[in-house]
């Protein structure tokens, strides 16, 4: 998105948010809409992308030490950011919602199709496949991410999970998997096998749909492992 100034007054945040309501915007013009304005170095958008980035490093935790690091952002815009984040973390959790399909997981993490970077998330689920916890693991370069069993299954283990959805994003290009995404597939089914917490399905997503290992039979008798 380029910036504010080049943008028709109905594609401006606050415009767009006032005609189509909160839903039709997507998390960085949310980010600019919070913030308000820019700085006399860089505009809203800029300044939004920015804080945006630090808010999906930390899991959407981020610290006011974190804000303030970034320029532009000084302890009344950290505290306002910081102070929205945690509300919405109080009354809108995903714990206790029913994944029967993949695509029940999609409302979760499609929020994430618009990033520039590939994000490695992991949904641990409990014995009735009810949602606990969605927690980015890593992001990545513009098409490759990095993620190790051990990542991915530290916070599933802590939650007492009995199985886990992985997904990530593809910025670009089609969402058939890649070689790479079929091996760390592996690794991590047969990690969590060893772990007693079951890989139930690998997502891969954008803002044109999804793939679904499970939904296209890797897992079973696919490229990935044989049940």
């Amino acid at each position: 998105m380029g910036k504010i100034k080049t943008l028709s007054k109905w594609d401006r945040p606050r415009e767009k948010l006032k005609n189509k309501g909160a839903k039709a915007l997507s998390d960085l013009e949310l980010m600019a809409v919070l913030l308000g304005s820019g700085t006399t170095r860089q505009d809203v958008m800029a300044l939004a992308e920015k804080v945006l980035k630090k808010t999906d490093e930390t899991n959407a935790k981020p610290s006011v030490e974190d804000l303030t690091a970034i320029d532009g952002i000084g302890p009344a815009k950290a505290g306002l950011i910081a102070a929205a984040l945690e509300f919405a973390r109080r009354r809108i959790q995903p714990e206790g919602i029913k994944v029967a399909f993949p695509p029940d997981v999609l409302p979760l993490i499609q929020h994430l199709a618009d990033r520039k970077q590939e994000h490695f998330l992991c949904i641990s689920l409990n014995g009735g496949h009810e949602v606990i916890a969605v927690r980015t693991v890593s992001v990545g370069l513009v098409n490759k991410t990095q993620v190790h069993p051990r990542e991915v299954f530290a916070d599933p283990i802590t939650d007492r999970a009995a199985a886990v959805i992985v997904a990530h994003n593809h910025p670009a290009g089609t969402l058939e998997p890649s070689q790479e995404d079929l091996t760390v597939t592996q690794q991590l089914k047969a990690a969590g096998e060893t772990l007693g917490i079951h890989l139930l399905d690998h997502i891969i997503f954008n803002h044109r749909g999804y793939y679904s290992f499970l939904e296209n039979e890797e897992f079973n008798g696919g490229r990935v492992l044989n049940d």
